[in-house]
């Protein structure tokens, strides 16, 4: 009992008394404070600014992204997505190369539609395309996968333009590629006129083929060319999102380069061969409103009407707001109180062709018949019918002095219609083409100048 006591005596005193305890306690605490401001206020390890926020919760957050400031953590972000973006869309690009040999060139092949050469003019170097992004793609998500593996949740680690500048050589076949894609596109035309059976072929592809998305093989063998023109945009945006001292900073920079001045000179080359089309112009186009999507709509077009190709002419086409008002009383409530949707809406008139320049000419020949096709925007690479075209033969066509951002379109004893586009201008310009391409047509004789309040004579409404 002597000998615990004395031990317990020994160990409350341990040769330092009670007031150098407390101060040292005090010292600690201010150390540990001074450390805990210290770690609050830490350089960002991306821009070394000293910009991170007081509280950080390591147990929760990854501590690579714990050392980073608001902005560089933003940026961070955003440069794993632009990657992610760049590589995804190249698995895109490759399974639309692949629809095109699987799905059009195998199959036409083996069935004799067309002969090897001919093959050759319309799919040209199509399977170098393929190889190459095959290749391409298999290295850029063995870069994905080894960046996870090794917990780079941010990709930083993943440089694409180390790995572009190794599949330089892949521009000279994507320069191929575009220099026969005029006259491939004209050789398909001719011979679908020419070949019955290919023209069922592809007409059954586009409507039975799930794989195809209802889009035709013209929109497929476009994907070359969007896919090159869209590389100098997609390395912008991972540049953008790349500080200046990453490795791979230089290389995007001179992969972005190496783009740009190889489609100049697909560029150039193109008009030395005298076409009209180029690369530029197709980059252009495709900021507003691409041309493969006015093809796929023009087919879509075709297709519900019936008509052939050669006596068909595409008057407008273009995006205007539709709303269908539920009375006739809507003038005097302003079309402010109707419901607008974004519609894509095409004029196509069908004529009797006298010659070739008689569809070029101010005055256009006999016209036949005339429709409005209303399609709905597109919707999971889709496009969709409202209903069925509007024959303008059985409609009235009008505007109201008190509404002159509108015109209206009545079907007969249906439905009526309410146009305006985001230009009062063009609405204007769409009214005068309707009624002009309408009124020579049916029983529009019978309706003076189409005013919408008379009583209209059809057989259907006699006695």
């Amino acid at each position: 009992a002597t000998r615990t006591k004395s031990t317990d005596v020994a160990r409350a005193d341990s040769g330092i008394g009670q007031m150098p305890a407390r101060k040292w306690r005090n010292r600690a605490s201010e150390t540990l404070s001074s450390l805990q401001a210290w770690e609050a206020h830490r350089p960002c390890t991306d821009c070394g600014e000293r910009e991170l926020p007081v509280e950080t919760d390591v147990q929760n957050c990854n501590q690579r992204r714990a050392d980073l400031c608001e902005k560089c953590r933003k940026r961070r972000t955003e440069r794993k997505e632009s990657v992610l973006e760049f590589v995804n869309t190249e698995a895109s690009y490759g399974e639309d190369l692949r629809i095109i040999k699987e799905e059009f060139y195998l199959p036409m092949q083996a069935a004799g539609l067309l002969s090897q050469e001919q093959l050759l003019g319309i799919f040209s170097n199509i399977q170098e395309l393929i190889d190459l992004n095959e290749n391409f793609l298999e290295i850029l998500q063995e870069e994905i996968d080894q960046a996870f593996d090794q917990g780079d949740d941010d990709l930083m680690t993943v440089c694409i333009g180390e790995v572009f500048l190794e599949f330089v050589n892949m521009l000279p076949a994507f320069q191929t590629y575009c220099l026969q894609q005029s006259s491939s596109v004209n050789m398909l035309n001719a011979l679908e006129k020419e070949k019955e059976l290919l023209r069922i072929f592809l007409n059954v592809s586009q409507n039975d083929n799930t794989a195809l998305r209802r889009m035709n093989l013209r929109s497929f063998l476009m994907a070359p060319l969007q896919r090159v023109t869209k590389y100098p945009l997609l390395l912008s945006r991972i540049i953008k999102a790349t500080t200046e001292y990453h490795p791979d900073h230089g290389s995007l920079r001179e992969a972005k380069s190496r783009i740009e001045s190889h489609l100049e000179h697909i560029n150039m080359k193109t008009k030395q061969e005298g076409n009209t089309w180029t690369l530029r112009s197709f980059r252009q186009d495709s900021k507003k409103k691409r041309e493969v999507i006015n093809i796929e709509m023009r087919e879509t077009a075709l297709k519900t009407v019936g008509w052939l190709r050669e006596e068909t002419r595409f008057v407008m086409e273009g995006s205007l707001q539709l709303a269908q008002p539920p009375d006739g009383q809507w003038v005097k409530k302003g079309s402010k109180t109707l419901k607008f949707q974004n519609m894509q809406v095409l004029l196509l008139v069908n004529m009797k062709r006298v010659s070739e320049s008689s569809l070029e000419s101010a005055e256009p020949g006999p016209v036949k018949d005339a429709v409005l096709v209303l399609i709905r925007d597109k919707n999971n690479g889709k496009f969709h019918l409202l209903r069925e075209p509007l024959r303008l033969s059985n409609c009235i066509v009008s505007t109201d002095p008190d509404c002159d951002d509108t015109f209206e379109l009545i079907e007969i004893r249906r439905e009526a219609f309410v146009f305006r586009d985001s230009d009062r201008a063009r609405t204007h310009h769409w009214f005068r083409q309707i009624r002009r391409y309408s009124r020579e047509l049916g029983s529009w004789k019978k309706r003076r100048n189409a005013l919408p309040n008379i009583m209209i004579s059809t057989p259907h409404t006699r006695p």
